[in-house]
This record gives C-alpha cells, sequence and structure tokens, in this order.
C-alpha cells in the first residue's frame, strides 16, 4: 500500500488517497485513534463519480469514531478496462430497454465475475489497512453490490456486520450463500426501486443465516434513500463494532 495524498478535512476527518498494487482507494481516519474499519461498498462507476456519497458516508462513520475506506472495483474508474464485463453490462441494459425478463444468465454473467474478482482485492486491501496506526477491527461492510457483501460477509472471518443494500441483482448463487451467513445485518431496501425485483430483495432478505437481521424498508426509488437511513445504519455499526 503506497499513500499517494493526505489531507485533513474541516471536521478533523484524515482522509487519504492510496494505491495498492494497481488499485485505487481513499481511507478516512476519525480524530480519536485507534478506529475499527468500515468498508463503504459501492456499485462499478468509478471513485471519482462516487466521491461525494462516499464521503458523505465517511464522514457519518467518522463522527461515531468509525474509520472507512472504499477501494475502486475491477473494470471501473481508471482501472484498465475490462470488456466482457461490458458486454455483460450492455446485454443486461439491452434486455430492460427491450423489458424482457432478465435471465439467470444474464445476471450470471455481469454479477459472478465481478464477485471473483472483487472479493480477493477486498481482502487484500483489508490485509493492508489493519496494519495502519489508527486502524483496528473488527470490520464492517456497508452498502455496494450486494453479491460482494453476501459473499465477503460469508467468507472473510474478520467482516462481523455488515450493512446490505437490497438494490442491485442477486444471482442465484447468492441466495444459496445467503443461507450460510450468520453475522448480523441491517438491510436496507427502498420499496418502489425502478431498478430492483422486490420480492426477489425480499426472499434474499428471508435466506440469510444471520439470528440477527434487520430489514428497512422505505418508500421511494432507487437514489431516495432517505437520509436517516444512513444514521440507523451507523448506529448498528456502533453497536456491534465499538
Amino acid at each position: 500500500m503506497r499513500f499517494t495524498s493526505e489531507r485533513r478535512l474541516d471536521d478533523g476527518v484524515l482522509e487519504r488517497e492510496f494505491t495498492l498494487g494497481e488499485i485505487p482507494g481513499i481511507l478516512w481516519t476519525p480524530p480519536a485513534a485507534p478506529a475499527p474499519l468500515v468498508l463503504l461498498g459501492h456499485p462499478p462507476l468509478g471513485l471519482d463519480k462516487m466521491y461525494p456519497r462516499l464521503l458523505a458516508r465517511a464522514r457519518h462513520a467518522a463522527a461515531e469514531g468509525l474509520a472507512a475506506a472504499a477501494i475502486e472495483l475491477p473494470g471501473a474508474g481508471a482501472r484498465p478496462r475490462w470488456p466482457a464485463f461490458e458486454q455483460a453490462h450492455a446485454d443486461m441494459r439491452r434486455a430492460l430497454e427491450a423489458r424482457e425478463p432478465l435471465t439467470d444468465e444474464i445476471i450470471d454473467a455481469l454479477v459472478l465475475p465481478l464477485v471473483g474478482k472483487a472479493v480477493p482485492e477486498t481482502q487484500a486491501a483489508l490485509d493492508a489497512l489493519l496494519t495502519l496506526p489508527g486502524i483496528r477491527g473488527p470490520v464492517g461492510y456497508a452498502g455496494g453490490v450486494i453479491a460482494i457483501g453476501v459473499r465477503l460477509a460469508l467468507v472473510e472471518p474478520r467482516i462481523a456486520a455488515a450493512v446490505l443494500f437490497a438494490g442491485s441483482f442477486a444471482p442465484r448463487r447468492t441466495f444459496e450463500e445467503a443461507r450460510q451467513v450468520t453475522v448480523p445485518l441491517h438491510v436496507l431496501l427502498q420499496w418502489d426501486d425502478e431498478s430492483n425485483d422486490r420480492q426477489a430483495a425480499l426472499d434474499l432478505f428471508d435466506a440469510f443465516g444471520s439470528e440477527e437481521k434487520t430489514l428497512h424498508a422505505n418508500m421511494g426509488g432507487h437514489a431516495g434513500v432517505p437520509h436517516y437511513a444512513g444514521e440507523d445504519a451507523n448506529r448498528f455499526f456502533t453497536r456491534h463494532l465499538r
């Protein structure tokens, strides 16, 4: 890991950009250390595009005494293009525009390779982040592609709790993995999400094997998550990470 920039924000949060091999990332740490870490998931739109929302989430986490970090997903932002992923995304968009049902084949081609690459990279980032002064476990995972969050919650023992956003496509394999997940979960669902199958989201929540799992459903579309939903999620992390 190599830090490439550093600045102190007006609320005392330290923001540092870094690279881990070819993977860019950002780390935010609160003034009080050491702090538990929350990994911020996000869609594969690029860190630059997602930065305002990631910064807001990181500042809210820091107000609760939590550090936060995000890394660039494969094929996104400044990382090398990924033709297979771009083709799968185009196939999905074409089916949606034609109002055709999304087949398991389309969803698998879009999501499973992304999960297969992103999860080991996130674990490698976690290896490096937890060696830094001021960062400690336990670790939480928040948001992003739900299939990535499910896989991480299943295979990464350092993840102690997860906040998952039910706003992305979930392959059948994700449902199978969800049954084996046991960490505490806080799941956010936008009831009128135009890009998400509500029943599939409810079925996935039902599949989770966690003894503690909470579903927070709010009215509104994909981008209409109310601000207090984030506050509830941070209280969840405070309870389980601090």
